[in-house]
């Protein structure tokens, strides 16, 4: 008697969680009951390689900072999606969400196929969100890409998932960096046109792009307790939390530094100095920062030796978490911070020679960034002397928004 109750007990509950995990999928996934809510401003580059690789079978990973839009795209895909294939079919997950966190992958895809009668051998399209903090998420993945009739979408916030031992996703999957919004991007958010017979205007709508950024929600609200929430997120979720740093102070401090040297050399001894820790925390710490995309950083040109010895020049993932960090000053900096972003698929790195620098060099070609400036005797000679198959000098508005 006594056991068939506790069982009873054990049933009921199982049921009422199964049931607040059904309500839970229907909240995620509205368009099964309705139309799909809300409309989306288009980022080309994004939906192209949505469109690209719709049919093939690799796992599309999206990469990036924290609210760099990847949600966004997610539901812009799975909005297109829509015209293609039954909404039944199409899956939506955030993998971040406490609602969720106690449901492994298996339980939840379940639940899904019992709640539309969907059999193993009927082809889905599974769209899971923030999947960083899930243990063991990349052989989960990799055995949904082994073993189902699925094609996964997926976001990360942290470049650990792909950098991890086990490789379970090499071969499987196809990997786009989401980046904050470019010029045109912020344009097209912020509803801005500029006539052809007003292209005066375009200077001063890029000088507020320079000091506001690409972050999507911060360039709709302006609202800057949104880049306060951002940073705390950041430090104490995808790092202080992931990595077990304890001291938010030093961790706060260091991302400081890192604002202020964007688009500068970062002398891994030189921060040991200033903040009165060692080289290897600097070290430890610089990765954390490289993994959750806040900042990128490039190589001296030269031989491997040059390359491994030298200090390594930073950028900031977004000029207006710098501007608002450091201050909006010095434009120049800022510019070639927008340019590197331009040409970062390029792999580019930085010349120095006797003191003098020249800012990128990549496939062949030597560039030099100068925002309404002009070289000087020294970086003209290197510039000039320097072997390169093409030399450019990209000093305005026009030639950054040439570049490809």
């Amino acid at each position: 008697m006594i056991v068939s109750y506790i069982l009873m007990q054990i049933y009921t509950i199982r049921e009422i969680l199964m049931g607040l995990l059904k309500n839970e999928l229907l909240r995620f996934n509205p368009w099964w009951d309705d139309e799909f809510p809300g409309s989306f401003i288009k980022r080309p580059v994004y939906v192209n390689f949505f469109s690209k690789n719709l049919s093939n079978k690799d796992i599309i990973i999206l990469t990036g900072l924290r609210r760099a839009g990847k949600t966004s795209l997610l539901k812009m895909f799975i909005k297109a999606l829509l015209n293609e294939v039954e909404k039944e079919k199409i899956f939506y997950a955030s993998l971040d969400s406490i609602a969720l966190e106690k449901y492994s992958i298996a339980e939840l895809l379940n639940e899904y196929r019992k709640l539309h009668k969907i059999s193993l051998s009927e082809k889905i399209y599974l769209f899971f969100d923030e999947i960083t903090y899930r243990k063991n998420i990349s052989l989960e993945l990799k055995n949904l890409y082994d073993s189902e009739n699925v094609k996964l979408f997926v976001t990360s916030s942290s470049a650990s998932l792909l950098q991890e031992k086990n490789a379970y996703l090499t071969g499987r999957a196809r990997i786009l960096e989401v980046f904050p919004l470019d010029f045109n991007e912020y344009l097209a958010f912020k509803k801005i046109k500029i006539k052809r017979s007003e292209s005066y205007l375009t200077e001063s709508y890029f000088e507020d792009f320079m000091q506001t950024g690409g972050m999507p929600e911060y360039v709709l609200t302006n609202d800057v307790s949104y880049l306060d929430n951002l940073i705390d997120s950041i430090l104490y979720k995808d790092i202080a939390g992931y990595y077990g740093v304890r001291d938010m102070t030093l961790l706060k401090d260091f991302f400081r530094l890192l604002m202020e040297r964007t688009g500068k050399q970062l002398s891994i001894s030189k921060v040991s100095k200033v903040l009165d820790i060692s080289v290897d925390t600097v070290r430890r710490y610089f990765d954390y920062f490289l993994r959750t995309y806040l900042i990128f950083a490039i190589e001296r040109c030269g031989k491997l030796n040059e390359r491994l010895k030298a200090p390594k020049k930073i950028f900031s993932i977004d000029t207006g978490l710098k501007s608002y960090v450091s201050g909006f000053h010095d434009k120049g900096s800022l510019f070639e911070n927008l340019v590197f972003l331009k040409i970062k698929k390029y792999n580019p790195c930085y010349v120095y020679q006797n003191g003098i620098e020249i800012d990128f060099y990549f496939d062949g070609k030597l560039l030099e960034t100068k925002y309404f400036g002009k070289l000087n005797a020294k970086q003209k000679k290197l510039f000039d002397f320097f072997p390169a198959k093409e030399k450019i000098i990209v000093d305005d508005v026009g030639g950054y928004l040439k570049l490809k």
